[in-house]
């Protein structure tokens, strides 16, 4: 399937960009188009654009739209959406320590990225790397 978000990819869309690749679709085409555009391929599924149905909702990221959109219930991946409405939304508290280090990482990963395509791949090990840590983290609270 092909999916269209905008160039300069930040940790919404490289967050939802591993999550579409683990979880919703094994075989993506990422299209980029230029900030701000409107003008969407036909046939591509749009992610973090506004307006589309896979983009910000309310104070949520794109992420928790995908998470329901796609009835994805794992509760590590609803974590991961928090740490990401933090770093990427105005939030009124902190509760998500590692929000801004996650940040900091995915903006050095697409500074550090010749194209968006690299950034993706770079995102997606920072990404599954989260998603092992908080799983573990889950896992060990769970035999407590």
């Amino acid at each position: 399937m092909k999916w269209v978000t905008w160039q300069n990819v930040g940790i919404d869309r490289m967050g939802c960009a591993w999550l579409i690749r683990k979880f919703i679709d094994k075989n993506p085409e990422f299209i980029f188009i230029p900030d701000g555009s409107t003008a969407l391929p036909r046939g591509a599924e749009a992610f973090d654009i506004p307006g589309v149905r896979l983009s910000h909702h309310g104070w949520h990221c794109s992420f928790h739209a995908m998470l329901r959109a796609y009835k994805l219930n794992d509760p590590v991946l609803k974590r991961i959406a928090r740490i990401i409405d933090e770093a990427d939304t105005v939030q009124e508290a902190a509760v998500e320590p590692s929000a801004p280090g996650l940040d900091l990482i995915c903006t050095g990963a697409r500074l550090t990225s010749p194209d968006d395509h690299t950034a993706l791949e770079r995102g997606a090990m920072i990404f599954e790397a989260l998603y092992a840590a908080l799983k573990r983290e889950q896992e060990g609270a769970q035999e407590r």
